[in-house]
Formats: C-alpha cells, sequence, structure tokens
C-alpha cells in the first residue's frame, strides 16, 4: 500500500498529528483510515491534538539538581487544572522533562522557539562545510536539510529523543501523558545551570 502526501495531510487535519506520526500509522494500518486514527488514539497523539488550544496556567515548578550539584534544572510544566497539577503521573513528567534537560541540554523547547537569524546562521555553516568537503553543488541543498534536522532534533527540546525510551521523543512522551491524563500539557519554560560554565557566552 502507498502512502500518499493527500492521506498524510487528511489524517493529519483530523488527528493534528505530526506528519512522521501520520505517516507511521498509516503504514502500521496498511492506509487503512479508520485504524490509523486509532493508532493515533492508542499511542495519546490524536487526543493531544485535540488538547493542544486549551489553556493550562496549573502545574509545577520542578527543579533537579544532577551530579552532586554540577547540573542545576528548573523547569515548568503547566496542566489545566490543580487536580491534575497534583497528580503522581503529571509530576513524574514533569521530573523526566528535568532528567531529560539536565541529560541533553536542549536550547530551545520547540522549533517555533528557534529565531530566523540562527536558523539562517546553521544553514551558511552546514553549506559552507559541504562545499569545503567538495561535495557536488547538487546535493548541497539535501545536506544542509539533513544537517537542519539534526541541529533541530538536538536542540529543541521537544524533538530530542527520550533519555530513557530513544524510540520516542519528548513530544510523544508529553502526547503520551496528555492522552493519559485528559488535559492539555504545556512546557512553558526552563533553565539550566553547569557549574563553571560562563553564561556571557
Amino acid at each position: 500500500m502507498v502512502i500518499t502526501t493527500e492521506m498524510i495531510k487528511q489524517l493529519r487535519e483530523s488527528t493534528g498529528a505530526g506528519v512522521l506520526d501520520c505517516r507511521k500509522a498509516l503504514e502500521q494500518a496498511d492506509g487503512d483510515f479508520n485504524k490509523a486514527v486509532d493508532y493515533l488514539r492508542e499511542k495519546g497523539m490524536a487526543t493531544a491534538a485535540k488538547r493542544a488550544g486549551r489553556q493550562a496556567s496549573q502545574g509545577v515548578v520542578e527543579l533537579y539538581s544532577h551530579g552532586s550539584g554540577r547540573v542545576g534544572v528548573m523547569v515548568e510544566v503547566n496542566s489545566e487544572t490543580d487536580f491534575v497539577g497534583r497528580s503522581e503521573t503529571f509530576r513524574t513528567f514533569a521530573h523526566e522533562v528535568a532528567l531529560q534537560i539536565a541529560a541533553s541540554s536542549p536550547t530551545y523547547i520547540k522549533e517555533e522557539d528557534v529565531p530566523e537569524s540562527v536558523l539562517e546562521h546553521e544553514r551558511q555553516i552546514a553549506s559552507a562545510k559541504a562545499r569545503e568537503e567538495g561535495k557536488p553543488e547538487a546535493v548541497v541543498p539535501r545536506i544542509v536539510e539533513g544537517y537542519m534536522k539534526k541541529f533541530l532534533d538536538e536542540t529543541c527540546l521537544l524533538r530530542q529523543q527520550y533519555i530513557r525510551d530513544e524510540s520516542i521523543t519528548i513530544q510523544q512522551l508529553m502526547n503520551q501523558n496528555i492522552g493519559t491524563l485528559g488535559e492539555n500539557i504545556v512546557i512553558r519554560r526552563f533553565a539550566r545551570w553547569e557549574l563553571g560554565e560562563n553564561t556571557g557566552e
């Protein structure tokens, strides 16, 4: 069964799940639209999208110290209600997010947060590097695209592979928790400090 762009687009519009998640769901369902929706719902992805617009202003500021105080993380994770914000499941998720930040030092929460000037700078670096290595001009755009994907996967928290299970991203982990808790969850902001680092750079 060939999965077309149109099929992915329709599934995405119905569920709000990401492009790659929609493609995977359709592949798993052999192109059956309804089965693909069920697959996404089971994974908590479709539910997450429907709740994404809802206001989340309760929650917790999670503090985490790692390596005998060598790394410190503060992260604000929001839920819609205080009831969910105080739940064990939500608190565990917030703690896991803090652990992730400590271990993988992201710079941004999501790719939309990355300034265009930073993206342009990274594109220029990738393109210059490819040319310096003598790559043919025709393949440079593809090399730059691959480099940018890797850059965003490493620097954006929601795109990072979850340190406890590299088969999922932090976005997918969050979607699963949204599905379980039945409320929108937002990672609002974070700060990470490492002993001896120069914050003026």
